[in-house]
């Protein structure tokens, strides 16, 4: 008894023992890795995740669990290492967009230079061209600016000073333009003979009023510029997920009684009693002609 009570001791003692080192043996999650590029197909039957991992990174940290897009749902069918080349090249074109405060051409081709050097987002970097067919100018924005105007009118050979015969509003130019002031002149007239006949005016009459104008504020011109971009190799892995799409089905909806088919009518299950009541008739009509030929005979005998 002693003997067992000693080796549940030593077996709880050695257990308490091993059991931190076990928790501790459980390793950590990778962190999580996020794709250089993604490459889909036209069809959407598949997509291609790449990634470009750095001796520091697990590949560990790749997704691998399926997931929806578009129409599909992606399950990964394939991980492939690649040995990334030491020098990668493609063609790439970058749109620019810039403001010009002109749309001359010259004044804005005076904005763009004919090469440029652009990095992309996945780090290739390269000398590209300005491709001239692509310049576009348009329009930036409008802006309005108002100011005064003023117009003068004459009325002359007027009897008195007096504003009523003066009209308060004319129209100048396509604008409506108000009585601001008005200057009376003297005018010293008289009748054939010379004889002074009295005073006579005229008024002078100042309008003004307000224009109103809009302007182009400024021009956005937007232009390509193509070429080659490349890249050496930076002591990387790539590794590229190849997930296959399948088409997610449409949940189609119960068909309501106006949307049912009617069922087909059953012609043989109709037909069998018209055949019985047929062949009913026929041995009623032998049963009768065979009885009345029976009388005949009687009757003759």
């Amino acid at each position: 008894m002693k003997k067992l009570s000693a080796l549940c001791a030593m077996a709880l003692i050695l257990t308490m023992t091993l059991s931190p080192t076990a928790y501790a043996a459980v390793p950590p999650p990778s962190p999580a890795c996020y794709p250089t590029s993604v490459i889909r197909s036209e069809d959407g039957a598949e997509v291609r995740k790449i990634y470009d991992l750095s001796p520091e990174e697990d590949p560990a940290g790749i997704a691998r669990s399926d997931f929806e897009q578009e129409g599909f749902r992606y399950t990964l069918v394939d991980l492939l290492k690649q040995e990334t080349p030491e020098y990668e090249e493609r063609y790439h074109t970058e749109t620019v967009s810039i403001p010009s405060k002109s749309k001359d051409m010259e004044s804005v081709l005076a904005l763009l230079p004919t090469e440029k050097e652009f990095v992309t987002e996945d780090g290739l970097t390269g000398t590209l061209a300005l491709q001239l067919d692509t310049v576009q100018i348009e329009v930036a924005g409008y802006g309005s600016s108002t100011k005064d105007v003023s117009a003068t009118r004459s009325y002359p050979n007027l009897a008195s000073q007096d504003t009523a015969n003066i009209p308060k509003t004319i129209q100048d130019g396509g604008r409506t333009l108000t009585l601001q002031n008005i200057n009376w002149q003297t005018d010293n007239t008289a009748n054939m003979d010379g004889y002074a006949v009295g005073d006579r005016y005229t008024a002078v009459a100042t309008y003004t009023g307000s224009a109103t104008s809009s302007y182009v504020k400024g021009y956005t011109v937007i232009a390509d510029y193509a070429g080659s971009v490349s890249r050496i190799a930076l002591n990387k892995t790539r590794y590229v997920a190849i997930f296959e799409g399948t088409p997610l089905k449409p949940i189609e909806p119960e068909p309501t009684p106006d949307t049912q088919t009617p069922a087909s009518f059953n012609w043989p299950l109709l037909l069998i009693p018209l055949g019985v009541i047929a062949v009913g008739g026929a041995g009623i009509g032998a049963a009768l002609f065979l009885k009345h030929r029976k009388e005949n005979e009687e009757e003759t005998e």
